[in-house]
């Protein structure tokens, strides 16, 4: 088990406060929250109780992605998730610019699902940066049709018409939105006509990069947002899972509820048969409250037959990993370009190789897996719920309660946190399954916090060993990559796969990272799916993914390489991003390619101070650089953290973290900042104190009294310069956690001269790693 530590050595314990001592000393300053009991989705975050907004009097759609109403309301429907990124405000700020529309008129509707808003998903980073083409496009169409109404109404050409701040002006006529949406518009656009609009030059763009009121902060600060936890419908009834003691291989044999029959508002006990196999061994406890069920569920004794379950520990499963390393035929390779390594490996002068390996983390995000499902009356399935991709999760519940297309809808709620666990849908089946035992009626479940870890879809632990080859002048002439872990896409949506160079699918969710921006010559890069943590527990899609733990391997190995050699490690990581061939970069998403990483990486340490000699003893910065997610769509980041190692403690005193950040036109300076922040965080979170492990095939650690991720008294201060561009947008989401760890280790390094290879940093393993360098 990892060791954790409450509270560094220099600094004191905060006085202790109870839930209940929190509720009173809250209430007697005059700040209550009160929580809506409405049924309603949280459509509107903006607005009370979450009921969506209404047109008032005529109302003109231009696209399926807003409409304007009479009184010049513009509401926009927004197809992502929010759970604390403001994602709705970004969203509604592209189109509301490209339209010309008075940011006090806008307001936001988290849709429900329906096959016209195509991939429903808010993961990856990808939601600005999916939704700029398309909601520019459709601003651009309500401009348009405004103009021309106008046009036809005054008697003008449309090229006399200007649209802005939600009014429609040629000479001394002027209109709002809402007087011409009252006069009648009929124009319509069919998709390539809205492919084909002209959009704004950027320098016309008024709203982008401005501050702006968020459209949900009223909602959340007063407590009316509603969140999945709190959806209510009348007559429901709750449950409380008994979950099966692994993932895999469990068949329920027997259930004695007799203690369980004691509980006051106790009904049943249901045995769950899942079709689609999500949530095999479950046993749902029903009750009349929550508080019942859970009670119930403490009292109620199932047995298991779990002959057929696989079982492993965290060092079985690292020992597959290096296995399936030390195979050269295992896994799949990504395309290079050039990927024939092996005979310039033979010829070289020099190489130098090393491993990096990282810890299973858990989600833990701070809302617990809830659903409530029921049949409507109208004969479709209703899924209350906060979740990030419906269009993977609606197969699942189709398949689970034996239904067709269109008979299962799923209610947009806000999210208490996803950082990629509602992405993985699985938790709203088993509760679709007891409502369905139940004749359809509506059921709710709130897991415990404990159940919801045990029922976790961690980041497995990973291993990735690379390898560097140099001529005779130390020049890189090549570069071996191999990473392995489980793969969460193979499990969950292998059809979204691509297809490696010697035709072996792989999972970019576990490889994105490996295949860099740096010129290394000759470059292979692997990705093996561990089949023995597949078959263990479901591999989930964690926040930053891949590059969160392979950007740590391919940083750390830069800064080794660059010291083995001779060579400084900021000048080392600039030579190698020439931006020649295929990391020129290349429209509209990587424009500049791998020259604008070096810029990041410059700046930063510029801004740092990289390489001052003043620092105080075991002091130091270190640096890293990352391109955020995925080369398809990258954000280009420097960063640097400056320490200092207690060596006799072991401790890692984070003082500052700075990075620098260039993710293309920032849309949302406010949510932009405090994406980066956020991520930054979760990243120092990951390198330094979170970190679970198997045992038995199941994790060790299933509540925050064991599992301790960073607390805010050890939260460093931290400086962020975002990057000015007219580029295209790309993901803000995750890309700050990539760069950390890396940023940390090469800082250690560089304090007391230890190579820390392994995360989380713990002070038990800095203590161990300074013991063997002095021996």
């Amino acid at each position: 088990m990892t060791e954790h530590r409450r509270f560094p050595p220099h600094k004191a314990p905060l006085p202790q406060l109870s839930r209940r001592g929190f509720l009173i000393s809250m209430c007697a300053s005059g700040a209550v929250f009160g929580f809506p009991r409405s049924g309603q989705a949280a459509m509107d975050p903006a607005v009370a109780g979450g009921v969506p907004v209404e047109a008032a009097g005529a109302r003109y759609e231009p696209a399926i992605w807003y409409w304007i109403d009479g009184a010049g309301k513009v509401n926009v429907n927004i197809i992502r998730a929010e759970m604390g990124q403001h994602v709705g405000t970004a969203i509604a700020r592209i189109l509301a610019d490209e339209l010309g529309a008075n940011w006090d008129d806008v307001h936001i509707t988290h849709v429900d699902t329906d096959p016209k808003w195509g991939l429903m998903v808010t993961g990856g980073s990808w939601s600005v940066w999916m939704s700029w083409p398309v909601y520019r496009q459709a601003g651009a169409a309500g401009r348009i049709a405004l103009a021309e109404t106008a046009a036809a109404l005054w008697g003008v050409t449309v090229e006399e018409v200007t649209v802005g701040n939600g009014r429609v002006t040629a000479g001394e006529r002027s209109a709002g939105f809402g007087e011409l949406v009252s006069a009648g518009i009929s124009r319509s656009f069919t998709e390539d006509e809205l492919a084909a609009l002209p959009l704004k030059p950027h320098g016309e763009l008024t709203l982008l990069g401005r501050e702006l009121k968020a459209l949900d902060i009223a909602g959340k600060t007063s407590g009316q947002t509603v969140y999945g936890i709190d959806a209510r419908v009348e007559g429901m009834l709750h449950g409380a899972p008994i979950l099966p003691p692994y993932r895999y291989g469990c068949k329920v044999t027997g259930v004695d509820d007799s203690g369980a029959k004691a509980v006051k508002g106790y009904r049943q006990s249901l045995v769950l048969e899942d079709p689609s196999g999500t949530a095999p061994g479950w046993v749902m406890v029903i009750a009349d409250s929550h508080w019942a069920a859970e009670k119930a569920a403490r009292l109620v004794r199932v047995s298991y037959d779990t002959s057929a379950a696989a079982r492993a520990s965290e060092a079985e499963l690292q020992a597959e990993n290096r296995r399936l390393i030390d195979d050269p035929a295992t896994g799949s390779i990504l395309d290079t370009g050039n990927t024939d390594v092996d005979p310039v490996f033979a010829a070289a002068a020099d190489t130098f190789e090393a491993e990096y390996a990282t810890q299973t983390v858990l989600h833990f995000q701070l809302e617990p897996l809830n659903a409530l499902v029921f049949l409507g009356d109208d004969g479709v399935w209703q899924v209350h719920t906060g979740n990030q991709w419906q269009s993977l999760c609606l197969p699942w519940i189709q398949t689970a309660l034996g239904v067709g297309d269109g008979e299962v809808i799923m209610r947009s709620y806000m999210l208490g946190g996803g950082f990629g666990r509602r992405l993985n849908g699985d938790y709203i089946v088993p509760v679709a399954l007891a409502s369905q035992a139940l004749g359809g009626t509506p059921v709710k479940m709130v897991m415990s916090r404990e159940s919801d870890v045990h029922f976790d879809s961690v980041r497995p632990p990973t291993l990735s060993r690379l390898k560097m080859a140099f001529d005779a002048d130390h020049t890189v002439t090549a570069m071996d990559t191999a990473v392995a872990s489980g793969w969460p896409t193979k499990v969950m949506l292998p059809g979204f796969m691509p297809m490696g160079v010697n035709g072996e699918p792989y999972d970019p969710f576990a490889s994105d990272g490996a295949d860099h921006w740096y010129e290394v010559g000759a470059q292979r890069a692997r990705a093996i799916s561990n089949e023995l943590a597949e078959s263990v527990f479901r591999p989930g899609w964690l926040r930053s993914v891949s590059p969160g733990w392979i950007n740590f391997a391919v940083e750390s190995f830069m800064d080794e390489a660059a010291h083995h050699i001779g060579a400084d490690p900021l000048q080392f990581r600039l030579d190698h991003f020439t931006a020649a061939g295929r990391n020129a970069g290349s429209a509209p998403n990587a424009v500049g390619g791998a020259s604008r990483q070096a810029a990041v990486l410059a700046r930063v340490a510029e801004l740092s101070g990289y390489g001052r000699t003043d620092l105080p003893a075991d002091t130091a910065i270190g640096l890293a650089t990352t391109y955020g997610q995925s080369r398809s769509m990258p954000t280009w980041v420097g960063g640097a953290a400056q320490l200092r190692v207690d060596r006799a403690t072991g401790y890692i005193d984070l003082q500052k973290l700075w990075l620098v950040v260039d993710c293309g036109t920032v849309v949302d300076p406010n949510g932009a900042r405090a994406q980066v922040e956020g991520g930054a965080m979760w990243g120092v979170s990951m390198a330094l104190y979170e970190g679970t492990a198997f045992a038995d095939g199941r994790v060790e650690d299933t509540n925050l009294d064991s599992y301790t991720p960073l607390r805010m008294m050890d939260a460093p201060e931290i400086e962020i310069e975002m990057v000015e561009s007219t580029e295209v947008p790309t993901g803000l989401g995750e890309p700050g956690t990539t760069v950390v760890a890396p940023a940390i280790a090469n800082a250690i390094f560089n304090a007391v001269g230890i190579r820390m290879r392994h995360l989380p940093i713990t002070p038990e393993a800095v203590r161990q790693a300074l013991e063997t360098a002095k021996s």
